[in-house]
């Protein structure tokens, strides 16, 4: 019996529980081999990209069959040109096109900073029935000083080739009449080909300034 399996037997009681002193720093120090198909739970940052006055910013690696959930934060995005849409678009040939069918539904609550307009409304200008168009995320996003967006949003199992591609969005802006609004966006990639590039745009102009982080979800 091995030094390391010995700790472990004396330290295990009759119903088969490990005692806390079983886990020492020489008792791990010493395995030199760990099942590595064992789930460990977490994310992994696989991506950070930050705007300059881009046009675009798009992810065309990292995302496969590696992991079942992607997620996308976004910090403090902002348009350089006032009111433009934030949407993004997905790819089945790792981004020569950005053109993947969508269905969605989209809602927003808003509330102004003088507690005197809350509203909850479903949002048909932004949903998509069957449509190659860049889906919305954020709509009309001012480009003032102290404007900007953030969210998050998750795409679950791009890489399969039979179901199609769920995802889910949820941002906050600050709008421009002092209002919070809060973005609820949600759909599928109406395709069974692997998914394997994004892209976030606004529909006009550029994206001023922000980051957008892409997480693997283990």
């Amino acid at each position: 019996m091995g030094s390391i399996t010995r700790s472990f037997a004396n330290n295990i009681t009759t119903s088969g529980v490990l005692l806390p002193a079983s886990l020492t720093n020489n008792s791990i120090a010493n395995v030199t081999a760990y099942n590595a198909s064992v789930a460990t739970g977490g994310m992994k940052l696989i991506s950070s990209q930050t705007a300059s006055n881009s046009a675009s910013i798009s992810f065309t690696t990292g995302i496969d069959s590696t992991y079942k959930e992607y997620q996308f934060y976004f910090i403090n995005i902002r348009p350089a040109t006032d009111a433009k849409h934030f949407q993004f678009n997905l790819s089945t040939d790792s981004g020569s096109n950005y053109n993947v069918t969508k269905t969605s539904t989209s809602f927003t609550a808003w509330h102004d900073e003088g507690g005197t307009d809350p509203l909850l409304s479903y949002q048909a200008p932004w949903d998509l029935a069957q449509s190659t168009a860049d889906q919305i995320l954020c709509w009309e996003v001012g480009n003032g000083a102290d404007e900007c967006f953030a969210g998050s949003m998750q795409i679950f199992n791009p890489a399969s080739t039979t179901y199609v591609k769920h995802f889910i969005s949820n941002v906050n802006q600050y709008y421009s009449a002092n209002y919070s609004i809060n973005h609820f966006v949600a759909g599928y990639g109406n395709t069974t080909s692997a998914c394997n590039a994004i892209r976030f745009q606004f529909n006009t102009g550029n994206i001023a300034d922000g980051t957008i982080l892409m997480y693997g979800i283990i």
